[in-house]
């Protein structure tokens, strides 16, 4: 998930309803003077016009009005998200509000069909979206979809299946093993890792790259092409030492492994602060040389969703 991602803006009027979802409560505004239920927010009524109003807690039980299933991001900060089910949802108050539906299947969705809330906090400051799911199903209340949590559940998931998986061992002096690895294929996706304006501020800090496309969230919001600040390829690049990768194989043999460079570095598309990063790789090459043997690993991170690289890196490695 991107922090760039627009958020509600709460207003005077507005921010009982926000509040309340921090804590995972559904309150929305009541009219003593007529008895109507009015949303969104206003200060007065809008079927009596009183400025009697109250903020009352529902239940956040209602039916599906109407959905539709997006499958291409609006913007793309929203990659990660598709295919996004969005709906309105129709309170037994009455009222209707705008959301998105979560755990279920899209052949499941039918206009009319009982829903409840689901309080999903999206920020670390627990700013709070609601959303909707089948009022049937068994599917949490409050879900945790910060970048930091998200990516902490795919690391874990990750660092199990790794342990579970058997390795293949090769060793580095067995040339027709080595050129065995080389393939076209791409393995399964790494952990994730949350890059988020603090590490790039720390990044800018130690490198001296203080560009303000980078560490001024404020004027690269007004003026940047991308709607916010955006990570250096370079810290990019060096993160993917972070990520846990399911390589498949493990060089066994060598005194001395070296990382020998890059044959080719590139950095196709930027990282939004606040991105979940991925990343896959794939042996190119083995080269057996007098100092020992060189395998060329093509690796490749993306910000999660996205489809184009945001670093393609074929790093040299060196086993002796």
């Amino acid at each position: 998930m991107s922090m760039n991602k627009p958020m509600p803006a709460p207003t005077e009027i507005s921010a009982p309803f926000w509040n309340a979802l921090k804590e995972g409560v559904l309150r929305i505004p009541h009219c003593t003077a007529c008895g109507h239920w009015i949303f969104y927010p206003r200060r007065h009524c809008d079927r009596c016009f009183s400025h009697a109003v109250e903020w009352r807690e529902v239940s956040g039980e209602g039916q599906l009005y109407s959905y539709t299933v997006a499958r291409i991001p609006t913007l793309p900060d929203f990659a990660d998200e598709m295919p996004q089910k969005l709906a309105v949802v129709e309170l037994d108050e009455g009222v209707r509000i705008n959301t998105t539906l979560v755990g279920v299947d899209e052949a499941e969705i039918r206009v009319g069909m009982r829903v409840k809330a689901v309080f999903d906090k999206v920020r670390a400051d627990g700013a709070t979206l609601l959303r909707f799911t089948g009022a049937e199903k068994d599917f949490p209340a409050r879900l945790d979809s910060t970048p930091e949590a998200l990516a902490a559940a795919t690391d874990a998931k990750v660092t199990a299946e790794i342990a579970a998986t058997s390795v293949r061992q090769v060793r580095f002096d067995d040339e027709a093993a080595m050129k065995s690895l080389v393939s076209d294929v791409f393995t399964p996706w790494s952990s994730k890792v949350v890059v988020d304006q603090a590490l790039i501020d720390e990044f800018a800090r130690l490198s001296g790259d203080d560009y303000w496309i980078h560490t001024d969230p404020e004027r690269a919001a007004k003026q940047s092409p991308f709607g916010g600040t955006i990570a250096h390829g370079a810290l990019v690049q060096i993160l993917q030492s972070r990520l846990k990768m399911p390589l498949g194989f493990e060089v066994t043999g060598f005194n001395n492994m070296v990382n020998y460079g890059s044959d080719r570095l590139r950095f196709p598309a930027p990282v939004p602060a606040g991105s979940r990063i991925h990343a896959r790789a794939r042996v190119k090459s083995v080269e057996k040389l007098a100092k020992g043997m060189q395998l060329t690993l093509e690796v490749t991170t993306h910000v999660v969703g996205n489809d184009r690289p945001s670093v393609i890196n074929d790093l040299v490695i060196l086993y002796m």
